[in-house]
């Protein structure tokens, strides 16, 4: 029609981006209103609220999106708002059953206020952070902080629930471990780029295995060191597995040494058996894997108090395939873990098998989009970054869910944006800001490119000398100029192509 320009590249993103958040309301919306008819006959009192709630909070974060990163991934925004709403209807659901069966307080409201936070928070960090290239100007002080936020529970932390992962101040409980895994991806990412060549070519060789020199070896023995001291003195296991697996997933990424992977399997398996064989807290907790049902023994192995796993196993029982419906099953028999990582059991028991495969392809096309970022970044740290972040979900997601499918051992981590916490609301939705900023500089430099070609040389591979000092193995990642220097506007860092 005359008058009409077509969209740009970015405004067909930010349309679709749109079109999904519509769906994610009236989903989110369906569900409580669903729940409260089955509980109570009526409709939610709420659910005006709700409703109000979740399109503002839809309709703030696209306009921040289109007007910050108007070049991001279109679906990011919306996956993250789909499970946070569906947290909140959860959350909601379990309140009522909590309340009336052990007049428990009510958790959904303080969820969606830190829903706002966690959403201005995203914001605020796409607003203000133009370029995550300049993250690679302070990674030691990242890792710094990240030390001390990681070590301070063993010291000035609460022992709730036989873990000490949480710090309280003023009455207010703070989880470091969920800012944790934000600032050691940055970190890895701005080591494994300067560090990568050292890594991959040099030192010397052992049972296959080409191990760099002590100067870069150091830094991997001590993230194996410090995950394993997290593990013994504040007994968490699923930030001991998140910490040291982002590590080696993303040294293989840089590398492409499948040593690498296996090493960092050797070393987690005996850090792991050691603990588990020493530490009473994991001891009891791999006694109750191995056997779920042991709580109502008469003679129970020592350690076992909780009856979560074997009720974890019953709520899959019982919903099936299409599970119970929504707001017709008991969750609540699952007591304080139902609103934490446990709350996917809510899921299995009313949704069934069907809807925890939804929920889990959800996290999967979520984890999806942040690999698919690292493969569209124009800049080595950019694609470990994005590695990085999409590893830490997808590691987190695999302990809490195989812990309350009785895969591994129960860790205690809460499901993302799922599962209640203030503290990993918060820090997921700063993730998820990181994601949404990576895939804007992408695709506005490919848009560049695209407007603005310029004559390029194809120069040939010329393999390295076998142990070399230089030159980088195939696959490796290529320099990265930090923001401020010369040839940092360059498109052409990234992976190159194997000849």
């Amino acid at each position: 029609m005359r008058g009409l320009r077509p969209l740009t590249a970015a405004g067909h993103r930010r349309r679709t981006e749109a079109l999904l958040l519509v769906f994610v309301v009236v989903i989110a919306v369906f569900g409580h209103a669903s729940a409260g008819l089955a509980m109570n006959g009526e409709l939610p009192p709420n659910l005006a609220g709700f409703a109000i709630s979740l399109t503002l909070l839809s309709l703030v974060g696209h306009l921040g999106i289109r007007r910050f990163a108007a070049y991001a991934d279109p679906l990011v925004f919306p996956l993250a708002m789909l499970l946070t709403g569906l947290g909140l209807v959860l959350l909601h659901r379990l309140d009522q059953g909590y309340i009336e069966r052990y007049n428990a307080d009510a958790n959904a409201p303080g969820q969606l206020l830190w829903t706002v936070v966690g959403v201005a928070a995203c914001l605020l960090v796409v607003g203000l952070l133009r370029d995550h290239r300049l993250l690679q100007r302070f990674i030691y002080l990242t890792m710094a902080v990240a030390l001390v936020l990681l070590i301070a529970p063993a010291f000035f932390g609460a022992d709730t629930y036989g873990a000490k992962r949480w710090i309280v101040l003023f009455g207010f409980s703070l989880q470091p471990g969920e800012f944790v895994k934000i600032m050691i991806a940055i970190f890895f990412a701005g080591y494994l780029v300067v560090h990568r060549d050292s890594l991959a070519l040099t030192g010397r060789r052992f049972l296959g295995m080409r191990l760099p020199p002590m100067r870069q070896l150091g830094p991997i023995v001590t993230v194996w060191i410090v995950s394993m001291l997290v593990l013994v003195f504040e007994r968490d296991l699923g930030t001991s597995l998140i910490f040291f697996g982002v590590f080696v997933v993303m040294l293989y990424v840089a590398t492409e040494r499948t040593g690498w992977i296996v090493c960092g399997v050797l070393m987690a398996s005996v850090g792991a058996f050691v603990v588990g064989s020493t530490e009473p807290h994991v001891k009891a907790r791999v006694a109750a894997w191995l056997e779920p049902l042991s709580y109502y023994w008469a003679d129970r192995p020592a350690g076992v108090t909780s009856d979560q796993s074997a009720q974890a196993l019953f709520s899959f029982g019982t919903g099936g395939i299409s599970g119970t419906g929504l707001g017709l099953g008991h969750p609540e028999l699952i007591k304080f873990a139902g609103r934490s990582d446990f709350i996917l059991t809510t899921v299995g028991e009313e949704l069934g098998l069907a809807g925890v495969m939804a929920v889990l392809l959800l996290y999967g096309l979520l984890v999806q989009r942040g690999l698919r970022m690292a493969l569209g970044a124009r800049d080595p740290f950019g694609k470990l970054l994005a590695v990085g972040l999409a590893s830490a979900l997808a590691l987190q997601v695999f302990v809490v869910a195989g812990g309350v499918t009785g895969l591994i051992p129960l860790t205690g981590k809460a499901l993302p944006f799922l599962a209640k916490g203030g503290s990993s609301l918060l820090a997921n939705w700063i993730m998820i800001a990181l994601l949404l900023r990576i895939s804007d500089s992408a695709e506005r430099q490919r848009e560049a490119d695209a407007r603005d070609p310029v004559e390029t040389t194809i120069t040939p591979v010329v393999a390295a000398p076998a142990g070399g000092p230089t030159g980088s193995p195939p696959g490796a990642l290529s320099g990265s100029p930090v923001p401020g220097s010369a040839g940092a506007s360059g498109p052409s860092s990234g992976f190159p192509s194997r000849p």
